[in-house]
């Protein structure tokens, strides 16, 4: 079992059922923060200590206040934390459920556990830490097709943008403004038609309507 555990979480009342199940397990040492920059401070101080922390369990969303951060999210913290020291072991517990973002954190940033907050949430935390101890991943049932063959598509981070922006009422010409305006590119509209053209092909979608009716059903937005 882990004997030092860090809980990066901002809600309390999460965060005291967290650490519960961490005490019943057995685990020796643990630290919880509200703030990623708090947890990537605390591991980095560890690692120089020469007492790492052996798991950190984070929240993907934390909550914007008064307080500058240079890691707003449990995305960019896992990024990080994975980069600096890739033999910390990470569950992500978050109510996050699309399939693509659950892909994303596995094959690029290589977590080793993904839960969902749900009414079984701290049952399948209790899983996910055994798996980890025992060599494996873990991912929850409501995302446990993540990785099914019939979800392999050929979709990136840029569809995504893109579809995400679509389901949000924007039109192509906005889209193509907005993509000006943050340097995304492709940014013309030109490009942005074809790239719809060929998502609507790719899910046998009638229309922008419909496409996005799929791609959310999907988990994909």
């Amino acid at each position: 079992m882990f004997k030092k555990v860090l809980i990066a979480e901002d809600m309390e009342d999460i965060n005291k059922g967290v650490f519960s199940l961490l005490t019943e397990l057995g685990v020796t040492q643990i630290d919880q923060v509200q703030y990623c920059d708090d947890a990537y401070l605390k591991i980095k101080r560890a690692d120089l200590d020469k007492i790492p922390f052996d798991l950190v369990i984070s929240d993907l969303s934390f909550k914007v206040d008064h307080r500058s951060q240079t890691y707003t999210s449990g995305h960019s913290l896992v990024e990080k934390l994975k980069t600096e020291f890739p033999e910390i072991k990470v569950i992500v517990y978050s109510v996050e459920d699309r399939l693509q973002a659950v892909r994303t954190l596995f094959t690029q940033h290589h977590i080793d556990a993904y839960v969902c907050k749900s009414r079984n949430g701290l049952k399948n935390l209790t899983q996910a830490i055994n798996e980890i101890v025992e060599g494996n991943t873990f991912l929850s049932p409501e995302v446990a097709n993540a990785f099914s063959s019939e979800n392999e598509l050929e979709i990136d981070d840029y569809d995504i943008s893109l579809l995400d922006h679509l389901s949000k009422g924007l039109s192509q010409d906005e889209i193509s403004a907005l993509y000006r305006k943050e340097n995304i590119m492709p940014a013309s509209l030109s490009s942005i038609e074809k790239r719809l053209n060929k998502l609507r092909l790719q899910f046998n979608a009638n229309n922008a309507i419909h496409l996005v009716a799929i791609v959310k059903d999907l988990g994909l937005i």
